[in-house]
């Protein structure tokens, strides 16, 4: 893939489709979230005409701050999975990517005072909008050790999300993948926010 990827999608719309695009505008990705399911499910397609299915990604219990979400490719071998830190992620957010059942990676909110503006100057109106259109937040992929491996953010959008994922260093492929997996299910829950 090459870097920087950008990942869009509209807000107004029913079931949330994500269109993932590398640095020379062509597709790799199309993400499409399952609606009215009990439990979160993601399909992610090799393209927008959805014509390969090439990972899935499934929650392991029905609506739940803390679930685990599960990584599968087309044929249903296991990528690992990414869990929410429940309380760690009222702060900021907080991810932990998991592989064999041992912490991988780990994404974490770079700046946490965001969060907590956001959720203060949201509640006033007019400010509120503005608020939210301004404070985007960005969020760290690292190894446990502290070495940064990505960046997301936020870019201001007003009627869709649009995030701009960079690369800061070498990684293996399935990381890579899994890393992108995790930041998708970290999309499409903290789509709300900025």
């Amino acid at each position: 893939m090459q870097y920087p990827l950008n990942l869009n999608f509209k807000l107004l719309t029913l079931g949330q489709r994500i269109v993932a695009t590398d640095s020379t505008g062509k597709v790799v990705m199309f993400i499409k979230q399952k609606m009215f399911k009990l439990k979160e499910q993601v399909e992610i397609y090799n393209d927008d005409k959805m014509t390969s299915l090439i990972f899935r990604i499934g929650s392991d219990r029905i609506i739940d701050f803390s679930a685990n979400y599960n990584f599968t490719d087309a044929a249903g071998n296991s990528w690992g999975s990414v869990r929410r830190k429940g309380m760690k992620s009222l702060w900021s957010a907080h991810y932990e990517v998991m592989q064999d059942g041992q912490i991988d990676m780990v994404i974490k909110e770079e700046s946490p005072m965001k969060k907590i503006l956001e959720s203060i100057l949201s509640e006033i109106p007019v400010v509120g909008f503005f608020a939210i259109y301004l404070l985007n937040p960005s969020y760290l992929v690292t190894r446990p050790d502290g070495t940064p491996l990505l960046r997301l953010t936020k870019k201001p959008a007003v009627f869709e999300g649009k995030f701009i994922l960079e690369k800061l260093n070498e990684m293996p492929e399935d990381d890579e993948l899994r890393s992108l997996m995790a930041l998708i299910m970290l999309v499409l829950l903290e789509r709300g926010r900025g």
